[in-house]
């Protein structure tokens, strides 16, 4: 190869939940759902895709109408689902309502595609996938957050040196057993290299205090890097050797569905294109290159929320 060729961008591979959020619509006959597709993991993938990050998936995927719903998703945002054996297993549904201005959800996934996934279901793993992307609440429910756990585990301990992203995108109301949950997310904070917390998931995991102080005990469990982002006052960077901060552009909020995981996509696609994409390379990022990126994945967030639902930009519409 000629040294003036570059190599092919490594691939980010997005393990995690996908389904069907059910949200209500005013209709003449009285309240209806729409279906749209939706899940943490899944808009995060989604994102990247647009972004035009090389991007895989993998999760339970239904046969069912549902399914086909995400897999037509997926495809449209060029989201490679080949890992994605199909599976007779309802999908999961989320049924959103909202009472006294708060929104509340009925999930209905026993029994699901992606939920029944056990250790035996993990697939092997491109050789092109150089960075793997996990979280949501599919780290939750049994079987398939200890699944998950043992898929980010072995791609840890597998040698090659890959990246590995967690965004617990923590979810009180949906824990049951709190200790183990705890447990699971130390463990996965452990094996990763980036982490990202809300400020609200980073006040659950340490307890309050300063933003610097909780984020420093989140780096102390082994990450080389730990983002918090602050709602519509951007988000900080921390690490060993230094801090930053980034702030969110003003816009006029539709909602913040999916905002989260577009700046999961926007910070990963910022690595992509600075060739930082591996923990060797993020090591070796200075202050102002992390906090470019971070920059890049505040403005992609920042256009998410003019939007209704999750709805990630493409990369076009980033300058």
């Amino acid at each position: 190869m000629a040294s003036s060729e570059k190599t092919a961008a490594p691939a980010l591979l997005c393990v995690g939940e996908a389904l069907i959020d059910m949200v209500p619509r005013e209709t003449p006959e009285g309240q209806a759902f729409l279906p749209l597709p939706g899940g943490a993991v899944f808009n995060t993938a989604i994102a990247a895709g647009r972004l035009g990050v090389p991007t895989l998936f993998w999760y339970g995927l239904s046969t069912d109408l549902f399914g086909d719903r995400l897999r037509a998703a997926l495809a449209d945002a060029s989201v490679d689902a080949r890992l994605c054996r199909p599976s007779d297993r309802p999908s999961t549904l989320a049924f959103v309502t909202l009472v006294e201005g708060q929104a509340r959800y009925l999930f209905l996934d026993e029994n699901t595609a992606g939920r029944m996934l056990t250790t035996a279901d993990i697939p092997e793993v491109p050789a092109e996938v150089g960075a793997l992307f996990i979280g949501g609440i599919s780290l939750v429910v049994e079987p398939v957050g200890a699944t998950i756990e043992a898929m980010a585990a072995r791609f840890a301990a597998d040698g090659r040196g890959r990246l590995i992203m967690l965004d617990p995108n923590i979810r009180p109301g949906f824990i049951r057993d709190e200790a183990a949950y705890r447990a699971r997310i130390r463990r996965l904070i452990g094996l990763s290299h980036v982490v990202k917390l809300s400020d609200e998931d980073l006040a659950w995991l340490v307890g309050p205090g300063e933003i610097a102080a909780q984020a420093a005990a989140v780096l102390a469990l082994g990450p080389r890097l730990v983002l918090v982002t602050v709602g519509g006052q951007g988000a900080h960077a921390f690490t060993a050797g230094f801090t930053g901060h980034v702030a969110a552009p003003a816009v006029k909020v539709a909602d913040t569905v999916g905002a989260g995981d577009t700046f999961n996509a926007g910070f990963l696609a910022a690595l992509a294109e600075r060739e930082a994409l591996a923990p060797d390379a993020l090591a070796h990022l200075d202050r102002d290159a992390v906090l470019a990126a971070l920059d890049f994945a505040v403005r992609a967030a920042a256009i998410s929320v003019t939007r209704v639902g999750a709805d990630p930009p493409w990369r076009r519409e980033l300058a």
